[in-house]
């Protein structure tokens, strides 16, 4: 079982001054006991701990320059990457990143685009300073949502107050209502929040189509003097 208060992945990040009263705190030994609960159930439980703190890992904080909230990682076996919307290489499509897909097409309809040639697996988002972050960083086979509420969450609360005081003029993506509660936690007069529906198949048709949240992202990244996301 994991050390409650030395998260491997991320001792060496930037991120762990700010997030480590976090680990150190009650909410965390909550998170591992549900998740070795499961596991001694035989329940899998995604994504595997060497992949669980990815969005950190692969987007430090003094790197962010957009933040995109997704709910919890995918819940098929061999899906999950630690990376919201994301999947691993291989791994078919899931309708959501399917959608996002499309949009992103859209947009750039004359361009080769990164994340669609790498298969899905958006680290090359990631890389490049989109930090990919799920609500809850864990979920049971085939149960979504199953780690909602064990104590993930004030570490995610934690994460964007940390982005929104120590960084200046993040874009925050905000599709659907999971990632919309987080909206208090940012300052609107230091950073932008995109907010529409989520990508879903559900809701896509509602206002995700067209909405252009990728050139949108870039335009503001231009404004600031960023180096602009390769999609």
């Amino acid at each position: 079982m994991e050390s409650p208060n030395s998260p491997s992945q991320l001792l060496d990040s930037d991120w762990f001054i700010h997030l480590r009263t976090y680990f150190e705190g009650p909410d965390y030994p909550k998170v591992l006991n549900r998740i070795q609960s499961d596991l001694q159930a035989n329940i899998s439980v995604y994504p595997p701990l060497g992949q669980r703190y990815r969005a950190f890992e692969l987007t430090p904080l003094s790197r962010v320059k957009c933040v995109f909230i997704g709910q919890d990682p995918y819940h098929g076996s061999g899906q999950a990457n630690g990376l919201a919307f994301s999947v691993n290489k291989g791994v078919k499509l899931p309708p959501s990143l399917n959608n996002i897909f499309k949009e992103l097409q859209h947009e750039y309809p004359n361009q080769t685009l990164k994340a669609i040639a790498s298969e899905g697996d958006l680290c090359v988002w990631a890389e490049q300073g989109a930090l990919l972050l799920n609500s809850a960083l864990t979920v049971c086979e085939s149960a979504p949502m199953s780690h909602q509420n064990c104590g993930w969450e004030p570490l995610i609360q934690k994460a964007i107050s940390t982005i929104n005081t120590q960084c200046s003029s993040v874009v925050f993506v905000l599709w659907g209502k999971s990632a919309q509660q987080y909206k208090p936690l940012i300052d609107a007069k230091i950073h932008h929040i995109i907010e529409g529906v989520h990508p879903s198949p559900l809701s896509a048709h509602r206002g995700f189509f067209g909405s252009k949240p990728f050139t949108t992202i870039n335009k503001l990244l231009k404004k600031q003097g960023k180096s602009l996301i390769e999609w």
